[in-house]
């Protein structure tokens, strides 16, 4: 379903829908580490699996593990990005960005830790401060992927959608395939309506050997929101146990509780293109 710019208001229905969850889908799915543990969003020390594998009472468990380890040794580096990272997973923004300013403190010309500072400030919801950072922590003579995709999320949920696409682009122009950034492209068409070009980009990045679920749980959105519910939910259930898999579906299934608005707003557009509306 692609919107035209003459139908602004149905475009707007459509981002009613969407555009919160794309938002912080966008800044889950910007890994910082390429295939490191933050972009499964495991913790070395303080859990077995990935975080996206946990359902809630697991990741609280793994944030009360890595805060002791945090707390012993605050200036660890890789402790204080794996807390800000559970911390963003259990929704408390307002402390990994705390957590994210002492690690950046201690490794000031670190572009890793400027990458996920950059993201903490996002989720915190300091769109500006965060677009700054990252654009502060690139280098034009050694540009790192990573940032550039970081970059892209933070422009799309500022609305600049095309400085946002040129950024992924310019990731993967670094970084041939990266899973992370097909999705964080796909992603971006979605917020646009444009549902067709964001699941070819989706299905890319999913099939790529370093895609996490994240990407899969991200292409089933996608997927879903075309109406193609049971395609979505075979995704959703792959290579997750099934209490996650059964969370999982669930919020798809809530996020796509109004399916028949979304196929009725596909009809007018349809009807609208044969010039019938």
């Amino acid at each position: 379903m692609t919107f035209s710019a003459s139908r602004p208001s149905r475009k707007r229905l459509f981002l009613q829908g969407t555009c919160l969850l794309v938002g912080a889908l966008l800044v889950a799915s910007c890994s910082t580490t390429g295939r490191s543990n933050l972009t499964t969003g495991s913790i070395s020390g303080g859990a077995s699996r990935p975080l996206d594998s946990m359902n809630a009472m697991e990741l609280a468990q793994a944030e009360i593990s890595i805060g002791k380890a945090y707390e012993k040794n605050p200036k660890d580096r890789n402790i204080g990005l794996n807390y800000a990272n559970v911390l963003r997973m259990t929704g408390k923004n307002g402390q990994a960005l705390a957590v994210m300013q002492q690690v950046a403190i201690n490794n000031p010309t670190d572009r890793e830790v400027l990458a996920a500072y950059g993201k903490a400030q996002a989720g915190a919801g300091q769109l500006e401060q965060a677009l700054g950072t990252i654009t502060r922590a690139q280098t034009p003579d050694r540009p790192d992927w990573r940032l550039e995709s970081a970059r892209g999320a933070v422009l799309d949920q500022l609305g600049r959608t095309d400085e946002a696409r040129a950024a992924y682009r310019s990731a993967l122009d670094i970084q041939p395939n990266e899973p992370s950034v097909l999705s964080n492209l796909g992603m971006s068409y979605l917020l646009g309506g444009d549902l067709k070009t964001a699941e070819t980009y989706l299905r890319t990045a999913a099939a790529q050997p370093g895609a996490d679920s994240r990407v899969r749980q991200n292409l089933a959105l996608v997927i879903g929101l075309q109406g193609r519910f049971d395609e979505a939910e075979q995704i959703a259930r792959r290579e997750l146990r099934p209490e996650q898999a059964d969370a999982n579906v669930a919020y798809l299934r809530s996020m796509l509780a109004q399916q028949n608005s979304w196929s009725k707003l596909a009809a007018r557009d349809a009807k609208g293109a044969n010039g019938t509306n």
